[in-house]
């Protein structure tokens, strides 16, 4: 079932949020610490926050198996990007003990239902180049680069 997160699943979000931590760990020692992304009182401000949606997905006995971390933008009065509205998916994990049975899809495709109920032009969302699965998921899924963010290290 997927469903707007709660306060009664911070605990379990915690845990996931560590499990994206560490892949990016992995991937990217030199830029990503081992945490989690948010704490417990910065994840009760962003479920008060309509701006900041968090979906879930839950098991029949109501426990998170997965999220997605969701943000509203727009780009009001710019000088060159045009005023739309934007699903942003800012984070979207599934507990690695669930993975396989296509809780990131139905994540993800209640993400795109959500979208067009509130009236976007568009999802949008980044993915690290060191994380190969979550590229080959989203591509999966229809997604199009849209732009690349590029570095040189010093």
């Amino acid at each position: 079932m997927i469903r707007m997160a709660k306060e009664k699943d911070i605990p379990k979000i915690e845990e996931l949020l560590a499990q994206v931590c560490l892949v990016h760990h992995k991937g990217r020692p030199d830029i990503f610490k081992v945490g989690t992304k948010y704490s417990a009182e910065e994840l009760k401000s962003l479920l008060k926050d309509e701006n900041r949606p968090i979906l879930v997905c839950t098991d029949e006995k109501d426990d998170v198996m997965g999220y997605c971390f969701c943000i509203f933008q727009r780009h009001l009065n710019n000088s060159v990007m045009t005023d739309i509205k934007t699903l942003y998916i800012d984070d979207l994990c599934v507990d690695e003990k669930s993975r396989g049975k296509h809780i990131g899809k139905q994540l993800y495709e209640a993400a795109v239902k959500f979208a067009k109920e509130k009236g976007c032009y568009n999802l949008t969302l980044n993915v690290w180049s060191c994380n190969p699965s979550a590229i080959k998921f989203y591509e999966a899924q229809g997604l199009l680069p849209q732009k690349i963010g590029m570095e040189l290290i010093l």
